[in-house]
């Protein structure tokens, strides 16, 4: 059998990556569009599906418990996992968390260090990783999510918010190199509503474009929510943003921050994943 020349073998591997990333654009472009569907990342049997779906293409009268991932943004990258938790896997997290509440603090950009600050008037307190089969549970479920390993994630924080509470916009990005040391940067964030808050307490992404037009019950967003892209709380759901762009720079879009809670009280557990294991 005639061999062939290195100029041939180039040309045939060029092809078959060039064939491969096709492919893979093609699978995006139809999980977008909700022609196809991914795989459950847990609570059920592995014969559960999760579909993909753009704004426009939402579950109008569909099963209102079932799970669907929304496309809320390419800029930033953001994506909303309907009823990612169980009930009973939110109210855990709130009853774990509740007896050591403390003031919620902000990162030092000139040391890295933890400060007290206006701009966010929450409370809060750090679950460790893997702390319980329920939390553990959910960290997999998070890593099958987003497809980060779990090692790379910093330990649950879950947050309270009365009314009137917030924090201002910000980046979870970090802007020094302190906080850089363990794990590397922050690549993503993943933020679970443990709780249903009847007005207010919306994450705002104001630097991200919106047509109001396009979104359902734009009135009933709260001042603070028309500023960008929001989300409203909702127990059991999870936001999912990128605060690095697949060339890994900095997104300045991701830009975000909670609105005040106007009525009702807000709890929420945020996973921040980075770009290496974290030593947690």
């Amino acid at each position: 059998m005639a061999k062939l020349s290195r100029g041939q073998r180039r040309g045939a591997g060029t092809m078959a990556l060039l064939v491969l990333v096709l492919l893979s654009l093609a699978l995006m472009l139809m999980l977008a569009l909700g022609f196809v569907a991914m795989p459950s990342a847990s609570h059920g049997s592995s014969a559960d599906v999760v579909e993909i779906k753009l704004p426009s293409h939402r579950h109008f009268g569909a099963n209102p418990l079932s799970r669907w991932v929304e496309v809320l943004s390419w800029e930033p990258r953001a994506f909303l996992y309907h009823h990612f938790l169980t009930e009973e896997e939110c109210n855990h997290l709130i009853e774990v968390a509740r007896p050591s509440l403390v003031k919620s603090t902000v990162v030092d950009s000139d040391t890295g260090k933890s400060k007290d600050s206006r701009v966010r008037t929450s409370s809060g307190t750090f679950l460790m990783r893997g702390q319980d089969p329920v939390i553990k549970r959910i960290e997999k479920r998070i890593a099958d999510f987003t497809f980060i390993p779990a090692e790379q994630g910093e330990g649950l924080q879950v947050l309270q918010y009365k009314e009137s509470e917030k924090y201002e916009p910000h980046y979870d990005y970090f802007h020094d190199a302190y906080n850089t040391k363990n794990g590397g940067q922050r690549i993503a964030t993943v933020l679970m509503y443990l709780s249903n808050v009847e007005e207010g307490g919306e994450t705002v992404f104001p630097a991200a474009q919106v047509n109001k037009t396009e979104v359902p019950d734009w009135d009933k967003l709260s001042e603070c929510a028309q500023k960008g892209l929001s989300v409203r709380p909702r127990m059991g759901d999870a936001l999912l943003f990128w605060s690095m762009k697949p060339d890994a720079t900095l997104d300045s879009t991701s830009l975000h921050g909670g609105c005040p809670v106007i009525k009702g009280t807000k709890w929420s557990a945020t996973k921040w994943l980075h770009v290496e294991n974290y030593a947690a």
